[in-house]
């Protein structure tokens, strides 16, 4: 995040000044996608933001060799953290070919681009090797579907909310002043920033018409608009901080705020449900709450069990979807030096599918443990019942908070795996024949 806000400022101070640099670093941190998802959560948007910033700070003077050849190394950077750091040479290229063609003989533009592609090759040696399920999966997310201009709401309001609501109007006003040429500073630098940033927003538009998308994959667009709008700011407000600024700074203080202490207290009642089965089902905020108490409370119930003779030492975890078990087993099995295994849909298990690889697989007669909490209630006699020959309920662990019990978690035994789940190899084995 430091690196980040410390890097926009300098672009914003080579687009104009210092003042135009300072306010782009204020607009930045007001972004919740920049301050919170890029800046506080362990998410690819946290390496490709860095890269994305340092491509576009070189793309600004691209008739430099060395800046287009650094271009090139941290776009690969960029498209080697997530796939969409491409909008970047996508960009470039639509600049290039309509504003700058004289750069098309330049032979460093190319060393730029194969530069890039070294820095992408360990994407492709991975999926040569692993069926290109990465591949496939993305753009099973982006695939086509019936219109529905619903999800397309959906996504307008969360890139409205993501990309702080003061923000979000400041970037579309500062995209229409440019198009006015309203904007003073140099127009290549601008049309470079609106040939990155609009194509990325204008296609996860369109993918939003027929299929659900989250608001974040098209931020680091909107956080490229901020810039134009530090210049369209520091031109109309050259002796104070802009009231607009201190707005969207107060709505980041305002969101953060409520939002942490929502997740500690709870101070509003978001859940009305009563039902144990059913208890915080409406409460998306428990969703990062109550694990670490989970750890704590399951070694005590698991330890009983044990002890009673119910289960074992060496029994794992398992669950049917990478959420929650990333969270079981970062939070209760680590500790407890249990393993944490994925059983179910390959589409559902993500990166489990190599970890039970890592963890030894599945092995018949094995025992294990499976939670699941009454905002995503599964039943593993349903889920389960053509795995294990024994499944029972071995009791409820409740997540309190103030004082309340928020959630439940029923812990079942399931016990004596009768029938092994596909291996990795064995999918990819019929994946390869499919295709054949």
């Amino acid at each position: 995040m430091t690196a980040d806000t410390y890097i926009i400022y300098r672009i914003g101070r080579e687009l104009k000044d210092a003042r135009t640099g300072f306010y782009a670093a204020l607009l930045y941190t007001a972004s919740v996608y920049a301050f919170v998802i890029t800046g506080v959560f362990i998410m690819p948007d946290t390496p490709l933001m860095l890269f994305w910033l340092l491509a576009i700070w070189m793309a600004l003077k691209p008739e430099k060799n060395q800046n287009l050849i650094l271009f090139g190394l941290f776009t690969g950077l960029a498209m080697l953290s997530k796939y969409s750091g491409i909008f970047l040479w996508v960009g470039m290229g639509l600049y290039i070919l309509f504003f700058n063609r004289k750069q098309l003989k330049s032979p460093w533009l190319y060393l730029s681009l194969l530069i890039s592609l070294v820095c992408c090759l360990p994407i492709l040696y991975w999926n040569l090797s692993n069926d290109f399920i990465s591949f496939r999966f993305h753009g099973g997310r982006v695939g086509g579907g019936s219109l529905n201009f619903g999800t397309l709401g959906t996504e307008l309001a969360g890139e409205v909310l993501y990309n702080n609501p003061v923000c979000f109007v400041l970037a579309l006003l500062a995209v229409v002043a440019a198009f006015r040429k309203r904007i003073k500073t140099e127009q290549p630098t601008l049309r470079l920033l609106l040939c990155i940033a609009l194509p990325m927003i204008l296609v996860f538009w369109v993918f939003s018409l027929t299929r659900p998308t989250l608001p974040h994959w098209n931020s680091p667009a909107f956080v490229l608009l901020l810039l134009p709008a530090a210049v369209w700011l520091s031109e109309r407000h050259s002796d104070k901080l802009p009231r607009s600024i201190i707005a969207a700074l107060s709505v980041l203080v305002i969101v953060v705020g409520v939002g942490v202490a929502e997740i500690k207290t709870g101070f509003i009642p978001l859940d009305k449900h009563t039902e144990p089965e059913a208890l915080g089902r409406d409460d998306f905020t428990l969703d990062m709450y109550g694990w670490r108490q989970l750890g704590e409370k399951f070694a005590d119930f698991r330890e009983t069990k044990i002890a009673e003779g119910l289960m074992k030492e060496e029994d794992g975890i398992v669950a049917n979807q990478w959420f929650p078990l990333a969270n079981l087993d970062y939070y209760v099995a680590r500790p407890l030096g249990m393993r944490a295994m994925g059983l179910g849909w390959p589409v559902q298990l993500h990166k489990y599918l190599w970890i039970n690889d890592a963890r030894g697989g599945f092995h018949l007669g094995e025992d294990y443990w499976f939670l699941t909490d009454s905002r995503y209630l599964k039943d593993p006699k349903e889920t389960y019942q053509w795995y294990f020959k024994e499944i029972e309920l071995a009791g409820i662990i409740p997540i309190e908070r103030n004082g309340k019990t928020v959630k439940n978690f029923f812990v079942y035994t399931c016990k004596g795996l009768c029938d092994l789940p596909p291996t990795l190899q064995s999918l990819m084995a019929s994946s390869a024949s499919a295709g054949e």
